[in-house]
């Protein structure tokens, strides 16, 4: 098992400082938002630096999270996002990161499920042929809040590209709270088509509640709706045994001392994962 520090934990950490943090409250590697790590190479910042200082700490770098909006289809957007997912990809590779996390949100929502599918087929198949030429894969993270939502709607696109480099991602919350996916669904695939774990809690919306997650997701695993030792069970009677990735979606818990939250948080996901 290697146990991440998600990026989203320590929200206003910059990753030099993350890569020290994880280090010191003993994780294994680290999840790195990218919009934190474009800033950081937009203000000087080098991928050989970065690395140095993963690699120099006893740490790897085992995703980038993440490219987003991947349902973009139209002229022009779609090639402004494979343009996204190449650079994303080229500083994956330099930072020898072995995956990309993709998702979409809400551009395709309007459209009939069947051109969805097909839309998600073809993008994430375009993707997988850039990861190729670099050895970097993807998970795939569907978003409880959108038309591409359900563990089986991934697992479809996966069958249908047919592509060693495009797996997923089993995020407590995200699967717990489209209702449609059980720690039983979880416990029956193949471990081989997981290629991470987001290790997290929260709470479904109420009658008129909008979907916000940093409302609905700032819950330490634990205090939510979730039943966290029954999606882990599920998680490990599949045999995998990669990437745990400890995330944390709290506004409140922002505000506080990171090395502390990384230490809580990271604490709090060995007394369920062992």
């Amino acid at each position: 098992m290697i146990k991440a520090l998600h990026g989203i934990s320590t929200h206003y950490c910059n990753v030099m400082t993350e890569a020290r943090i994880a280090a010191e409250t003993g994780y294994d590697g680290l999840e790195f938002l990218h919009y934190k790590l474009l800033r950081y190479l937009e203000n000087g910042g080098t991928t050989a630096a970065l690395k140095k200082q993963v690699q120099g700490a006893g740490l790897q770098t085992v995703c980038l999270n993440a490219l987003i909006d991947i349902e973009r289809y139209r002229d022009g957007e779609k090639q402004a996002m494979l343009a996204e997912a190449t650079r994303l990809t080229r500083i994956a590779a330099e930072l020898e990161c072995p995956t990309i996390q993709i998702l979409a949100q809400h551009g395709i929502d309007h459209l009939p499920p069947a051109q969805i599918m097909d839309i998600m087929s073809e993008n994430i198949s375009a993707i997988a042929d850039i990861g190729q030429q670099y050895g970097v894969r993807y998970q795939i993270e569907v978003i409880a809040h959108t038309k591409f939502n359900t563990l089986d709607q991934a697992l479809d696109v996966i069958r249908r590209i047919g592509q060693p480099n495009i797996g997923l991602v089993i995020d407590f919350w995200h699967l717990f709270a489209t209702g449609k996916t059980t720690p039983a669904d979880v416990a029956a695939l193949d471990p081989a088509l997981i290629f991470g774990v987001h290790f997290c809690d929260g709470r479904t919306p109420g009658p008129g509640e909008a979907w916000e997650e940093t409302v609905l997701r700032a819950y330490m695993p634990g205090e939510g709706e979730i039943d966290i030792q029954a999606w882990t069970d599920a998680v490990k009677m599949t045999g995998f045994d990669g990437v745990w990735s400890a995330e944390l979606f709290s506004p409140a818990c922002w505000e506080r001392d990171h090395h502390q939250i990384a230490r809580q948080v990271m604490e709090n996901m060995t007394r369920y994962t062992g």
